[in-house]
């Protein structure tokens, strides 16, 4: 039976002769993920023997990591805020700025009687603000039945953190939403267009999704949908929330200015100073 370090080693040397940034520390994730452990456990625990299946997954994951798979969903799942999600090919990792995106939309509105995570691929949004928020209904939709899939598992996978269990609905952006009123859109749209496509990381261009990356007209076809219809479906005083490529965060808050409808937008930044979340309330909002 290999010990804990003796595994780390030996599945840092394909990481290593691929290119993969710190072999050694993905090497030892690998290992902390396969065995269910801490992270730190393979450093803080060296001469731990691994079962012969847990070292068995581990080389496994190293090789396809080695091929360029995303770490998450060479180990299936992915954190998010205070959550654990499950993650493959057929969802977008989540990422931290979207965390930030939530956070920036509790410090606004922590509740009231719906909230809509429009394009929810994992359920990330749409589960944070379950969890989270006071919201009495919290809604996903997503164009694709195979996201869904995942968001739905997600939401049994963190049943017990829920405040509410999200309603899942698939459909095209702002479609699923015939009749209702809401207190909050949130969304985190497909915005590179696809000639930027070529020089996104590999990781990413080679192995997400791309339906929840690539919008038309620019980058701009999803966003410029979602704020076309946001107001139809917003309560006086409710808000949207878009995160968007950073070239384009003013034109996003042109296109709202032009409804008509909306407060003037408020640009923020994310962690690295780039104006990333877009958002406005609607005008009639109680004083």
């Amino acid at each position: 039976m290999i010990t804990a370090r003796a595994l780390v080693i030996e599945c840092s040397r394909p990481l290593d002769a691929a290119g993969v940034d710190q072999p050694l520390r993905e090497a030892r994730d690998l290992v902390a993920a396969a065995a269910g452990a801490p992270r730190l456990w393979p450093s803080s625990e060296p001469s731990a023997p691994i079962p012969d299946d847990v070292a068995d997954r581990t080389r496994d994951w190293a090789r396809r990591r080695a091929t360029g798979e995303p770490f998450q969903y060479v180990v299936g799942e992915a954190p998010f805020r205070h959550l654990t999600l499950a993650v493959d090919r057929r969802v977008l990792i989540p990422r931290p700025e979207t965390e930030l995106l939530v956070e920036r939309v509790l410090a606004r509105v922590r509740g009231g009687a719906i909230a809509v995570d429009v394009g929810t691929g994992s359920g990330a949004i749409a589960l944070a603000l379950a969890s989270e928020s006071a919201f009495e209904r919290v809604i996903a939709t997503d164009m694709s039945s195979a996201a869904l899939e995942v968001a739905r598992g997600n939401a049994e996978r963190c049943r017990r953190s829920l405040r509410t269990v999200p309603e899942f609905r698939e459909g095209d952006l702002l479609e699923p939403l015939a009749g209702l009123r809401v207190a909050l859109l949130v969304s985190n749209p497909p915005y590179i267009s696809a000639a930027e496509m070529a020089v996104l990381p590999a990781g990413v261009r080679d192995w997400e999704p791309h339906l929840a990356l690539v919008s038309a007209n620019d980058g701009l076809a999803a966003t410029t949908a979602i704020v076309r219809d946001a107001a139809a479906h917003l309560i006086p005083g409710g808000w949207l929330a878009l995160e968007v490529d950073e070239r384009r965060a003013a034109r996003v808050a042109t296109l709202i200015a032009a409804t008509g409808a909306f407060e003037p937008a408020v640009i923020e930044q994310d962690l690295t100073g780039r104006d990333r979340f877009v958002m406005a309330q609607t005008r009639g909002a109680k004083t």
